[in-house]
């Protein structure tokens, strides 16, 4: 998956994650959440591509994302 495909569903998912939540609560769980994996990752190496995927799967373990979601960033990586 694109680094910037990846950033725009995260970015989604952020939207719709935080509507109607307090900011410091919701910034606190969401990075629990998602980690900082992805930070400084562009998506060139392959430590970039775990680094996405370990991002990934906090935010499905979360059920930020649908199963659909979470199943079609896996299949990516076939």
């Amino acid at each position: 998956m694109k680094l910037a495909a990846l950033r725009t569903m995260f970015a989604l998912a952020l939207t719709f994650a935080l509507q109607g939540c307090s900011a410091p609560a919701s910034a606190d769980g969401l990075r629990r959440v998602s980690g900082t994996d992805l930070v400084g990752a562009r998506g060139a190496t392959p430590e970039d591509q775990r680094k996405i995927d370990r991002t990934v799967v906090g935010i499905c373990a979360a059920a930020v994302w649908t199963k659909a979601e979470c199943v079609r960033h896996g299949e990516s990586q076939q």
